[in-house]
């Protein structure tokens, strides 16, 4: 079974979180956001670690090789992310160099799989992260909702709804219309409340 190509997805997941990542405040830094415990300064430090992580991987690493929540210093996580990023576009051939990640076998949270499959994953989890920054700073109607029409399906055919907590890192499902937006439809499915992008600003002023 193969899948097809997840780098032209990737790229915009990737473009839409330097974005995000460029324009947060600095006096924002300290606003809650959707995850529990994680302040928009903690959301960046994932998301640089993120990074990285996506960059080892693609290179044959083991993802446990890298820190996934490094502390990186006020004011670095925009250089930070920039670095990552060039690593990425490396490792993926997203800078153009070749395809040979799309069959490597790559070690993951989620399992040992060729990188076409392990590339729709790093979508997800980009594009969930993307929302929880942008939720946390009032910048949701900015969102790529092409990015989460393209995963849904997948997302909801390789997390069901139970079990949900513990070791799957993700709260029950939220319901929300079918007409839903579909970034709104795809975190409500791995446990985010979409009202915190209304409720969570007023909190945070």
């Amino acid at each position: 079974m193969s899948a097809p190509d997840p780098r032209p997805l990737l790229t915009r997941a990737l473009d839409q979180v330097g974005e995000l990542v460029a324009g947060t405040a600095p006096d924002g830094l300290d606003r809650p956001t959707p995850c529990d415990d994680w302040d928009v300064r903690t959301v960046l430090d994932h998301l640089v670690g993120v990074h990285r992580r996506i960059a080892h991987v693609g290179a044959g690493g083991l993802f446990s090789e890298v820190d996934s929540m490094p502390e990186v210093a006020v004011g670095r996580h925009l250089a930070e992310l920039t670095a990552a990023r060039a690593d990425v576009d490396a490792s993926w051939g997203l800078d153009g160099s070749d395809a040979a990640v799309l069959d490597r076998v790559l070690t993951v949270p989620w399992g040992t799989m060729p990188g076409r499959f392990v590339g729709f994953g790093y979508v997800q989890e980009l594009t969930v992260h993307a929302w929880d920054l942008a939720a946390a700073t009032g910048r949701t109607g900015g969102l790529d909702d092409g990015l989460a029409a393209a995963i849904e399906d997948t997302s909801r055919r390789v997390l069901p709804a139970e079990p949900r907590g513990g070791p799957i890192p993700f709260g029950p499902p939220v319901a929300v219309a079918d007409d839903a937006a579909p970034t709104v439809r795809l975190i409500a499915w791995l446990g985010r409340d979409p009202a915190f992008a209304t409720n969570g600003m007023i909190a945070g002023r």
